[in-house]
């Protein structure tokens, strides 16, 4: 497997742990947790937290421990399966299930993570709303630049986009454990709120967001990519080692999100539900209210917060997604265009939302999508327990039975929950009278195909493993070279600019064909005379090219070699596709021009489009 077929190519194995003891070894394996941690305390957990705690007071605070023990306990699997198998749980998931299941699987968990990336684009929006008074619908469109955020740290490397997410954990940390000496909330109430009770109704419907703000399935996916940038010793002392610190790491990143989560619950609690403020279920009235009751800090360090978190989660939902996409479809695409197209599609529904809404719709979606969240729960965490569960390929690491049991008690809470609220909901529009016909023809459908499927993911595993033979990287594998013929190119185009670069590529095209070719020097004249009326031009550009080829073209009969010329005209990479096919060539050599980044989006890359639009080899010379 080479470096580019690994998940998160990009950093794998890149940081070091071989050779550390002690606390230098732990500190070696800290990290991945906490880029998963922050997806526990984005947005979308303020806003279940915060429309809990108005609403329902502390009863919910039993729910939050469940989902982060539940969190705990599948994350710790996630981490064991990209330790000791080095695959995600996209790769793990392509390679036992057939297409036609990778394929839905992969559109659920891209819509997961869609739904996580909407939670941040209305957290940042309304963070910037909060602190500088900017409108929503620019604090959504604001939040396609951070598009580049992540591109910048993957660049500077693992380490140090760790220290990014770190830094915005502990700013909301900080925040919020100063606001809770502000509301001072008293203790024995607090605790009487980890007594279990009877969920219905919009308590369901709240816990549920919960579940799904806090156990997230873009996460799963995540942190099994993210332990495999620690380069282990592939030892049975190597991985247990690796299993243990992952496990610390783990648990400490999750229980410090899990006194953030309770943090914001238990503000909105003691700051609204203790004042008869029941229906505080959005962020802006929190804001508002605590600046009302407390002053001006409490609200300052809840804004800031708000979108140290958003920035820390929108990081970590692009990172999966492309994870998701190389895992389950076997494709690779440019970073940039992946996270430009998942913001995109995040902030549609947005922009819908406030303009045919109003903004203070917004709340609502917010708590919308992390129900969405917890509706892909089961098509990620009943693959996770099966690939644990497997002797064959865990071997000596496979899960223990009381494990296993915990994993799948976890999972009937979560699917179990979810099955109640969609009967609930559906049961409720059937009931509503209007538009009846709609939830026959469009959601009737959709819940039995899905149910159809969660029920394959469930059983098929255990009675029949998948015996495709597929690979986990989107080049195949190697193939057999065998006996190598020479091959003699009898019409080489040569691509020239009159630029010093123009001797060095006629001297590799003709060290390609040497004096039994036929050489076509191309030049492209690209005036805007030529541009609209093509051959027919005669401006003093034209003219001037003209001569300098036939020049190149006398040089090369003076030292033997046969050679013509042929101008084209207007967009340089369709008029060299043009002459490609019209000369018969067989091989076509091209300079290039060197630039990089931003010059390349300026001033566009011929060579690149050529390739796309011939069909002949093409030799690039810098």
């Amino acid at each position: 497997m080479s470096k580019n077929d690994e998940s998160l190519s990009e950093v794998h194995g890149s940081v070091v742990t071989s050779g550390k003891t002690g606390w230098r070894k732990l500190m070696a394996f800290i990290g991945p947790a906490y880029l998963v941690s922050v997806g526990y305390m984005d947005p979308g957990n303020w806003a279940t937290d915060i429309a809990g705690g108005s609403q329902f007071g502390y009863k919910l605070i039993w729910v939050l421990l469940m989902s982060n023990l539940i969190a705990l306990l599948l994350q710790s699997l996630s981490a064991r399966l990209g330790i000791v198998r080095g695959l995600d749980l996209a790769q793990a998931s392509r390679n036992a299930y057939p297409k036609y299941i990778n394929y839905p699987l992969y559109v659920l968990a891209q819509i997961a993570i869609i739904a996580c990336d909407l939670a941040e684009i209305i957290g940042m929006a309304i963070g910037l709303n909060l602190l500088f008074g900017l409108p929503l619908i620019w604090g959504v469109s604001i939040t396609i630049l951070d598009t580049f955020l992540l591109l910048f740290l993957m660049n500077k490397g693992m380490r140090m986009m760790e220290v990014f997410i770190v830094s915005m954990v502990f700013i909301v940390g900080i925040s919020f454990l100063t606001e809770m000496f502000i509301v001072k909330p008293i203790l024995g109430e607090v605790l009487s709120g980890f007594k279990p009770s009877i969920l219905s109704g919009n308590a369901l419907y709240i816990a549920i967001g919960i579940i799904g703000a806090t156990v997230m399935p873009h996460n799963l996916y995540l942190h099994s990519s993210l332990v495999q940038t620690r380069k282990i010793d592939r030892t049975t002392k190597g991985i247990k080692d690796a299993l243990k610190f992952n496990l610390i790491d783990t648990t400490i990143a999750l229980n410090l999100a899990f006194f953030v989560n309770a943090a914001i619950l238990i503000l909105a609690a003691t700051a609204f539900y203790k004042n008869g403020l029941y229906e505080v279920a959005e962020i802006q009235d929190a804001y508002m209210l605590l600046d009302n009751i407390f002053g001006s800090v409490a609200p300052t360090l809840f804004a800031i917060a708000l979108i140290a978190s958003g920035q820390s989660s929108t990081i970590t939902g692009t990172l999966a997604g492309q994870i998701v996409m190389e895992g389950h479809l076997n494709l690779r695409i440019q970073p940039w265009i992946r996270r430009l197209l998942t913001r995109l599609l995040a902030i549609i529904p947005a922009f819908f939302t406030i303009v045919y809404f109003g903004e203070e719709a917004l709340g609502s979606l917010l708590v919308l999508s992390q129900v969405v969240l917890s509706l892909q729960l089961g098509f990620a965490i009943i693959p996770l327990i099966h690939f644990n569960s497997d002797n064959k390929a865990m071997k000596e690491y496979v899960i223990k039975p009381w494990v296993k049991i915990l994993a799948w008690l976890s999972a009937l809470i979560i699917v179990g929950l979810n099955v109640k609220l969609v009967i609930q909901e559906v049961t409720n529009w059937l009931s509503g009278g209007e538009d009846v016909w709609l939830i026959y023809v469009f959601v009737i459908p959709v819940i039995m195909s899905v149910s159809v499927l969660l029920l394959y993911v469930i059983f098929v595993p255990l009675y029949k493993k998948h015996s495709g033979s597929l690979s986990n990287v989107p080049h195949g594998g190697a193939l057999e070279i065998g006996n190598i013929e020479s091959i003699q190119y009898k019409m080489i185009g040569i691509t020239v600019d009159f630029s010093k670069k123009d001797i060095n590529t006629i001297r590799h095209a003709l060290i390609q064909g040497g004096k039994d070719a036929k050489y076509v020097m191309i030049h492209i004249v690209e005036t805007a005379g030529a541009r609209f009326h093509g051959e027919i031009v005669l401006d003093h550009e034209t003219q001037s090219d003209t001569n300098n080829l036939e020049k190149y073209q006398l040089n090369l009969k003076e030292l033997g070699y046969d050679a013509e010329i042929a101008i084209g005209y207007g967009v340089a990479s369709k008029a060299i596709s043009q002459l490609v096919e019209t000369k018969n060539l067989d091989l076509l050599v091209m300079g290039a021009h060197g630039h990089k980044g931003i010059s390349d989006l300026i001033f566009g890359t011929t060579v690149e489009t050529v390739r796309h639009n011939v069909s002949i080899p093409i030799l690039i010379i810098k």
